[in-house]
This record gives structure tokens, C-alpha cells and sequence, in this order.
């Protein structure tokens, strides 16, 4: 038998990080299944799912656990699967317009007010072509319950899009 764990890390961007979580997964008989993986500001963090035999999982999370330290900072969390019951659709989501402060506030709170899931979120600011103005992008892909009306949705986007002046698009 087999158990899925995810850990997350944080630490300062520098060569070997990730061959230093690979080599530990590695030794343990872990199976590296999907990660996401970002340097920021000098900073690399991730968030990754492994599967390890159950006779290996309690030394898997002691040994990520222990190369916490000021440098890096690991998390470990059991795997689980999440079914909420109902019937839901992904769709992706993408904005873009001029940035500013409260954007990503606005959008995340007409999601959450809809339970609707955010499942991938990536954000950058860029200057614009001409003008060489900050432009705010946000892509996400989002977990819709078959329940919520589309087009009341899209309405609702619509309504945060011309108050804060960017384009929202769905994808569905």
C-alpha cells in the first residue's frame, strides 16, 4: 500500500534546492508525482505530491522535516482527495488590465461568494506595449459547481471589470 503526501518548501533561490528534495524523496522510495515550483524575489518555494509505501512514509516526513532550517522552510501534509459532492465543470479564467491595489480582492471574492474553487492561480505584472504602464494578468483555472449559471457569472465578472477598469474572460 501506498500514501500520498504533499509537502510545500520556501527558501532562498540557489542551485542544488531542488535536487536536495528530489535526492531525500529519492532515499525513501518516493514516487515524485506533481509539483508546482516558483522563484520570487530571490525566494524559490513549491508545493509537491509525493506517493511512498506506508512502511516509508513516517521516515519520508522526518526527513523533510529536518532540513528545515533558517534557510529552507518544509511543510508536510498527508494527500487527501476532497469530493464536495456535486457536479462541477473547470473553467479558465484571465484577466488583464491596469494594476492596482484590491483586483485579485474584487474577483477572489466574487469566486468565493459562488463556491466556486480556485484551483491554479498564477498572477504578473508587466508594462504595457506603448505606454510601458504596469499591467496586472491574472490566469486561473477554477472549479465551477454545475449548479451556478454561467451567464449570471460572467454578468457578476462583467460588474468587477468595468468598476476596476481590466478585462475578465472565461474559457469554459
Amino acid at each position: 500500500m501506498t500514501t500520498s503526501i504533499v509537502f510545500t518548501f520556501i527558501g532562498a533561490d540557489k542551485p542544488g534546492l531542488v535536487e536536495k528534495l528530489t535526492a531525500i524523496v529519492s532515499q525513501h522510495g518516493g514516487n515524485w508525482l506533481e509539483s508546482r515550483m516558483s522563484q520570487l524575489a530571490g525566494q524559490f518555494a513549491g508545493i509537491t505530491q509525493v506517493q511512498v509505501s506506508n512502511s516509508n512514509v513516517e521516515q519520508l516526513r522526518q526527513a523533510l522535516s529536518d532540513i528545515s532550517g533558517d534557510d529552507l522552510t518544509v511543510v508536510v501534509q498527508p494527500g487527501t482527495v476532497h469530493s464536495h459532492g456535486q457536479k462541477i465543470k473547470h473553467v479558465n479564467l484571465s484577466l488583464i488590465g491596469n494594476d492596482r491595489p484590491g483586483i485579485l480582492k474584487e474577483l477572489s471574492s466574487a469566486l468565493a461568494t459562488r463556491n466556486i474553487n480556485v484551483c491554479e492561480l498564477s498572477t504578473r505584472v508587466t508594462s504595457a506595449p506603448m505606454t510601458a504602464e504596469p499591467l496586472f494578468e491574472a490566469m486561473a483555472d477554477i472549479q465551477v459547481p454545475q449548479s451556478q449559471d454561467l451567464d449570471e457569472l460572467s454578468e457578476k465578472l462583467d460588474e468587477i471589470a468595468n468598476m476596476l477598469s481590466v478585462d475578465i474572460s472565461l474559457d469554459c
